[in-house]
């Protein structure tokens, strides 16, 4: 891949990131002209590659996605810098380092728990998020507020990153209420998803309830619906 010439500005930037997940892709880029997915994954150790490339685009630094083709000759994808002249300065919106007994504190205050699929987990599994994510709002100034964050599984905040990557609040308007009235920052209580007038409930079982799912799961296939829509009509019936 070619190589795009790295001014001096952005590489005395790069060198000042912390943040080792942003660090590597921003690295790799400078050294290669790009970086996969594959590479991210079977390189570097990360399952979630776009998740270390937002580490990076979050610290002001411009990626753009493409398309490559794997090993195995699937299409991936990949990433590599954009416009630098857009860099908007990693000195100024660098992330904040959380300090670890307020992981601690969340969990006193919420439970060992996801917020959004309220699966029980066992803290090392359970990610600190910002509600409002760092690409609208910046890193929060000043005292730490618990309100301002929760916790999420891994596969919840995946989902989350995904959706808020591609809402168009994070893409130009960068306003925080949406975000704070969004199921992906308040499942509590939310008004959207992602500005869509939809609603949605995930739902995790665990331990016995694994019983009740796969009892579900059957009667949905004997009666030949997919299993959301059986969840729905019994919901449904239930209410009337």
């Amino acid at each position: 891949m070619a190589k795009k010439k790295v001014p001096s500005k952005i590489l005395e930037a790069i060198k000042l990131v912390k943040n080792k997940r942003a660090r590597i892709v921003l690295d790799h880029i400078t050294k290669y002209g790009a970086i996969t997915s594959e590479e991210l994954t079977d390189k570097y150790g990360y399952g979630h590659p776009p998740r270390a490339v937002k580490d990076a685009s979050d610290l002001g630094f411009p990626i753009e996605r493409f398309s490559v083709k794997s090993k195995s000759g699937k299409s991936i994808a990949a990433y590599r810098f954009g416009d630098l002249n857009q860099f908007g300065g990693v000195l100024s919106s660098a992330r904040r380092m959380l300090p670890k007994k307020f992981k601690q504190q969340l969990i006193e205050k919420y439970g060992s728990k996801c917020n959004i699929c309220s699966g029980k987990f066992e803290s090392r599994y359970l990610q600190i998020d910002h509600r409002v994510p760092f690409g609208v709002h910046g890193e929060v100034e000043g005292e730490l507020a618990l309100t301002d964050f929760q916790l999420l599984c891994g596969s919840c905040n995946r989902a989350k990153s995904w959706s808020c990557e591609h809402c168009e609040n994070l893409l130009t308007d960068k306003n925080p209420k949406v975000c704070i009235t969004c199921y992906w920052g308040n499942p509590e209580k939310y008004e959207h998803v992602a500005m869509e007038d939809v609603r949605r409930l995930d739902v995790l079982w665990q331990g016995k309830e694994v019983q009740d799912f796969d009892a579900m799961r059957n009667v949905a296939s004997k009666e030949g619906i997919e299993l959301p829509i059986y969840v729905k009509r019994a919901l449904k019936a239930r209410n009337k």
